[in-house]
């Protein structure tokens, strides 16, 4: 792996000398063999863009470059420049919710500065063939701070109240909370309708597609 960057110009100026590049020609500077696709490997792009850039978080639950504050998202994008999929940001707190606010929540702090690298993601392009796009270092404008914030605190309180179970994707305008598990049996604790304990599927939060294109599509319609 690449020494940490010390600055965000040289965090920026890596990922810039990405862009262009195929995940095969990546893959090969790293020493690294490409899956042949990423149904068992989701996170393969991400952990090799990591390498190249010199993010020492790993899987800690703080941003992946941790000296700058700077959180690192890749973004699959179709043949139409939009994203295919959501984006997961990070797990829900589901108890222990006492003073917990969106200031100092966690997702909030992921959310405050984040490095976009789009990546070719339609699948009948190879993996390996797949480019990489030009990065976007971003913070949310007051705009959309207050909608991330909005639906953060609607999701909140209805874990909060007991209703963790009827949360479905289709709640929130930006942000969403869908179940993350590996499988069935990871269960987590969670409050019941009436305040008990119960177990059900850990959850996390996701940025919905909408809005990542949106925030593309600003970057560079400027840029």
């Amino acid at each position: 792996m690449r020494p940490t960057p010390t600055t965000e110009q040289e965090l920026l100026q890596r990922a810039q000398a990405l862009a262009g590049l195929t995940l095969g020609e990546l893959a090969s500077e790293a020493g690294i063999v490409p899956p042949p696709d990423l149904r068992r490997d989701k996170g393969w792009v991400g952990q090799l863009l990591e390498w190249h850039l010199g993010a020492a978080a790993g899987s800690k639950p703080v941003p992946d470059f941790v000296e700058l504050g700077i959180e690192l998202k890749t973004i699959p994008i179709g043949y139409n420049g939009k994203p295919l999929e959501t984006t997961f940001v990070c797990v829900a707190p589901l108890i222990g919710l006492q003073g917990l606010n969106w200031e100092n929540s966690h997702i909030h702090h992921k959310l405050a500065r984040v490095l976009w690298i789009p990546v070719e993601g339609e699948r009948d392009i190879p993996l390996a063939d797949r480019h990489v796009g030009s990065p976007l270092l971003w913070s949310p404008s007051p705009e959309e701070e207050q909608q991330l914030k909005q639906d953060w605190e609607e999701l909140m309180d209805m874990i909060v109240l007991g209703n963790v179970e009827h949360i479905t994707a289709r709640h929130g305008e930006v942000l969403q909370l869908r179940p993350k598990a590996a499988n069935s049996k990871a269960l987590t604790e969670a409050y019941g309708a009436n305040g008990q304990p119960i177990k059900t599927l850990p959850r996390g939060f996701y940025l919905k597609t909408q809005f990542t294109a949106g925030l593309l599509e600003r970057y560079f319609i400027l840029s």
